[in-house]
């Protein structure tokens, strides 16, 4: 399964075939919101693969996007729904961000969960609820503060990257390692990071810092812009 199509198809092909999947061989594809960043591939994506992949989104976020000719493998739910693809899981949840209806994903299988929360400006208690008990996080760090304030984007845009529905930067996102992150947390992924307001540097060190206080020692692995991460295996 795929979750979200941000980047176009023959870049999420080759990226597939990269790491050995056939791209004709998913199974569905999940979409966590309507922002242009994760859903700009989405409709020459789905023309190739065809009507029998099912696409799977809130039903507040599917009509603001443009169908076109793929509508028949439209799949609509209530944000916390659950659906079943195969012998996976897939719950949703509410997040906090400046979209319609957006949601993150947790995928259960054979007694490991893997969970994906990014675009959010904070951390409710719903949002640490429904990470709990995760072997897998894909959390986002998007921002340092400092590197914000005093970067190139217009102050509208700054404040709202730093609102509550914005999103998350790094020192949100330590404070949730250092205090509620699983201790079943085999892998811990950073993402979407900013390539104006953060650096790899600065997201990693905060992390094993807060890693450090908590006491735990998963793999921390900080997925860069524009690069293909490694591939993980659970």
């Amino acid at each position: 399964m795929l979750i979200d199509a941000g980047l176009n198809r023959k870049e999420t092909f080759a990226r597939l075939e990269a790491i050995g999947e056939d791209p004709k061989r998913l199974d569905a594809v999940f979409i966590t919101h309507e922002h242009s960043d994760h859903i700009a591939g989405l409709p020459v994506i789905m023309r190739s693969l065809g009507p029998k992949v099912p696409v799977f989104l809130t039903e507040m976020t599917a009509p603001l996007l443009d169908w076109g000719t793929v509508q028949s493998c439209v799949h609509t739910f209530q944000a916390g729904s659950s659906i079943e693809i195969g012998d996976l899981v897939v719950a949703s949840f509410t997040i906090p961000h400046d979209a319609a209806d957006p949601v993150g994903y947790t995928v259960c299988a054979n007694g490991v969960k893997i969970s994906i929360a990014t675009d959010l400006g904070y951390i409710p208690e719903n949002v640490k609820y429904n990470l709990r008990d995760s072997h897998f996080i894909l959390l986002e760090s998007n921002h340092h503060p400092e590197l914000l304030k005093v970067g190139p984007y217009p102050w509208h845009i700054k404040q709202r990257i730093l609102s509550r529905r914005g999103h998350l930067s790094n020192d949100a996102a330590c404070e949730y390692i250092a205090n509620d992150l699983p201790a079943e947390v085999k892998t811990l992924v950073l993402g979407h990071l900013s390539e104006q307001n953060n650096t790899v540097w600065e997201a990693e060190l905060g992390a094993r810092q807060a890693l450090q206080h908590r006491g735990l020692e998963p793999l921390l692995v900080v997925a860069e812009p524009r690069k293909q991460s490694q591939l993980f295996h659970l």
